[in-house]
């Protein structure tokens, strides 16, 4: 990857921040795009504090005009788009007898139009040449009927086929699209559903009332075990496959996803 050019949503921390330092580790010139322009400039400092090759820009990708802008900008100064990581996301909890209509329109806003206009942003410019990997960060919810997480899980279900149906149309291009699917994973996003200090270990135990499993691996997954799969599914280690859901959870969905 030494050299490419990488753009990242939702860098600004979890697994978008791990997916950052994996690729910068690995040799890519990173685009780190995030809404969040205080905590991206924060970890991108990080990033460059550690040798790796990490320019922060900042926009919100439910706006078309800003990721328009910023696509342009990061290839007039670092070069083609060779991969994109769509890993921007928000989680709002509630039953949808009572759930917020504002909150049901800016996850799907985030989690599945941001997709959408990152990835036509970025593939206009990939398919005349002839290259590039795209992977969508969804979620084993995405399969898995999860209580108070409906706008959450749709969202993901839509991008993932939405991520799929574009793999099958750029393939004769030779682009690749792929998703990864994680499950609970150690960031500020799964600490937020959290009640108390038991969180860690229900998560794990898993819950009968809630007709949760639990995770068979016995362990939550770290950022870095995203990223791993992320880079993967990029890198020409991949190179036969596309229009696939790679699901990193532990076995939380017993092999369903």
């Amino acid at each position: 990857m030494d050299g490419k050019v990488a753009f990242v949503s939702g860098a600004a921390g979890g697994i978008g921040a791990a997916i950052v330092r994996a690729l910068g580790e690995r040799g890519a010139v990173v685009a780190a795009v995030d809404r969040d322009a205080d905590e991206l400039a924060l970890t991108t400092e990080k990033m460059t504090g550690d040798g790796l090759h990490v320019e922060s820009f900042v926009a919100d990708v439910g706006s078309e005009n800003q990721i328009e802008d910023v696509v342009g900008a990061i290839e007039h100064r670092l070069g083609p788009i060779e991969f994109v990581v769509n890993a921007a996301g928000v989680l709002r909890l509630g039953e949808i007898a009572t759930f917020d209509h504002e909150d049901w329109t800016d996850t799907f806003m985030t989690n599945t139009t941001g997709v959408f206009i990152v990835s036509q942003a970025v593939i206009r410019r990939m398919i005349p040449r002839s290259r590039g990997a795209i992977v969508t960060v969804a979620s084993n919810a995405a399969g898995t009927p999860r209580a108070t997480m409906a706008a959450y899980s749709a969202s993901k279900a839509a991008a993932t086929m939405f991520t799929k149906c574009l793999g099958l149309e750029v393939a004769k291009y030779g682009i690749r699209c792929n998703v990864v699917a994680p499950g609970s994973t150690d960031t500020p996003m799964l600490s937020s559903m959290w009640q108390d200090e038991s969180g860690p270990r229900a998560t794990i135990e898993g819950d009968p009332e809630t007709h949760r499993v639990g995770i068979p691996l016995r362990k939550l997954a770290q950022p870095r075990d995203i990223a791993e799969a992320v880079v993967f599914l990029l890198d020409d280690r991949a190179a036969h496959i596309t229009m696939h859901s790679l699901t990193v959870d532990g076995g939380a969905s017993l092999g369903v996803c």
